[in-house]
């Protein structure tokens, strides 16, 4: 393998002339500097990324950091991040949080480190006296950190209210709602809104209410009380695609009919949801528009080019499937 002092005695420079050309950095003439780019080529010179990292202090790296790989909307985002960060030659981190508070700080800490040269963190943990002085660009997606940290994601409330008044107009009389786990802002929202849209019409019960936790297994055997309980009910709006999934295994297991008996909506518009049996109405998330803007708004602010603006909310669309009649 070829190093930095074989392409200096190849061009007939110096090692730092070599140095120079490499980081872009100090005075060198034209005709150097292609002896010196000739030199690489011809011996097929890698520089060491280690060293570049600590002699400029980056790393071409951005870290994405998830609360749960295994939720398939969170995959979804991280190609589309993946897709734009690698066009502008970054490598991307992928991290993943469990909702712990305590991990993502040792990611940011560790990758800080390593001269990481910007953070795109999905979190409803950290608050801004988490981040403050960090010293390194973050754009918090899908769940707001605060007013000062860039943000990207969509109207949780509207679409949630969107979603209960689509299952009203299919003439559903007792809906229920499978909400996400307490405390995280996008369950919290659609929680809302689904409470909001029926209140409006004297129709909310707290009792409708139950917690997936965003669980496949959890949510089914939530529905599965619930339904034995209130076997009226005929319409629920869960606050993801995979609790959704949990609605539609309650139902097979107490023997009621979807759509006949029970219409289920969902929530992010993730793959599985076009695969499901039957296929699952959802409010559909631009997923990969939201994570190729977090990362174009993050490689803005590392370039220091001026941010058109801060915060990017976007609408959610409603997709009809036949989980709903």
């Amino acid at each position: 393998m070829s190093t930095i002092r074989d392409v200096a005695k190849e061009a007939g420079v110096s090692v730092a002339t070599v140095s120079r050309v490499l980081n872009n950095s100090g005075y060198v003439n034209e005709d150097t500097r292609k002896r010196v780019m000739d030199a690489i080529e011809k011996l097929n010179y890698k520089p060491n990324a280690v060293a570049r990292s600590l002699f400029k202090k980056q790393s071409k790296m951005i870290g994405l950091i998830v609360p749960d790989i295994t939720n398939p909307f969170f995959p979804q985002l991280a190609r589309a991040v993946e897709d734009v960060t690698k066009q502008a030659g970054y490598t991307l981190v992928l991290c993943n949080s469990d909702n712990q508070i305590d991990k993502e700080q040792e990611y940011i800490e560790v990758l800080k480190q390593k001269y990481i040269d910007g953070f795109i963190i999905v979190t409803s943990t950290l608050k801004q006296e988490h981040i403050e002085g960090l010293g390194v660009p973050i754009v918090a997606l899908d769940r707001a950190i605060d007013d000062s940290t860039p943000y990207v994601g969509v109207d949780n409330y509207e679409g949630a209210k969107m979603a209960t008044r689509f299952l009203l107009n299919k003439g559903c009389k007792k809906i229920a709602h499978v909400r996400g786990s307490i405390g995280i802002l996008t369950a919290d929202e659609r929680c809302r809104g689904y409470i909001d849209e029926l209140q409006n019409l004297s129709l909310f019960n707290p009792e409708l209410i139950v917690n997936g936790d965003f669980q496949i297994q959890k949510t089914k055997q939530a529905m599965i009380e619930l339904l034995t309980i209130y076997p009226d009910i005929d319409g629920v709006f869960a606050g993801n695609d995979i609790m959704a999934i949990g609605v539609l295994k309650a139902a097979e297991e107490v023997g009621k009919k979807i759509p006949e008996q029970l219409s289920v909506i969902g929530f992010d518009g993730i793959a599985l949801s076009e695969i499901t049996t039957p296929e699952l109405t959802t409010m559909s998330q631009p997923i990969y528009e939201i994570g190729s803007t977090a990362a174009k708004m993050l490689l803005g602010i590392i370039e220091e080019k001026p941010l058109p603006k801060s915060t990017y909310t976007f609408p959610v669309r409603l997709v009809e499937r036949k989980s709903t009649r």
